[in-house]
């Protein structure tokens, strides 16, 4: 089993390339996909999220309005720190709970775990090998803006609030360029996933 880490900046094409990579045949496990399961309602994270937020961030049917979250956090470091403390933990409990199943089942699988934040929490390090997703920052910008519906200041809250990609990528052992075109980046990803596919069975 090859274990990769996919990350990127926000808006900066990680979920294209995460498509490809599925239909290539990878394994993916999704932390945001896990974070909106950790936090619909009755589950315990929802608890302390809503307790420590208030009611005012829940929709009438109890889920938590995740752009209200945003904004909130996003505007204040030391309530985005307390979020991130409280759902990373569970979320990488996640991770290592499916990275098992995914084991027993297909023991040569390439499982690619696609998280937004693998630098800042470190968890590159637990990788066999790291696929950054770059966009330039000003392309980030625009393709946020126009996909959310952001303001420009809105925007460059959650862009800053990452580590920058030009950082990220010192960190990779592949990076995809998602400067171009689509069927750049598609051409690109493809050949980074036969890269990984041909280091998969040398293991």
């Amino acid at each position: 089993m090859l274990i990769v880490g996919l990350t990127g900046g926000i808006a900066s094409g990680k979920s294209l390339v995460a498509g490809i990579f599925k239909n290539l045949g990878a394994h993916i496990i999704d932390a945001d996909r896990i974070v909106r399961e950790l936090l619909e309602p009755g589950q315990e994270a929802w608890k302390e999220v809503s307790g420590y937020f208030g009611s005012d961030i829940l929709m009438p049917d109890k889920c938590i309005d995740r752009r209200k979250l945003g904004r909130i956090v996003f505007s204040d470091p030391a309530k985005r720190a307390w979020l991130n403390q409280c759902l990373h933990p569970r979320v990488f409990e996640a991770y290592a709970a499916q990275v098992k199943r995914v084991s027993a089942r297909t023991p040569d699988a390439i499982v690619v775990f696609d998280a937004a934040l693998l630098m800042e929490t470190e968890f590159h390090k637990k990788m066999d090998k790291t696929v950054v997703v770059y966009a330039h920052p000003d392309q980030q910008l625009t393709r946020l803006m126009e996909r959310d519906g952001f303001t420009r200041e809105q925007a460059l809250a959650r862009i800053e609030s990452q580590m920058p990609l030009s950082e990220k990528r010192r960190y990779a052992d592949y990076i995809i360029e998602n400067t171009g075109t689509r069927e750049e980046t598609e051409r690109r990803a493809r050949e980074v996933f036969a890269r990984l596919n041909r280091e998969a069975k040398e293991e």
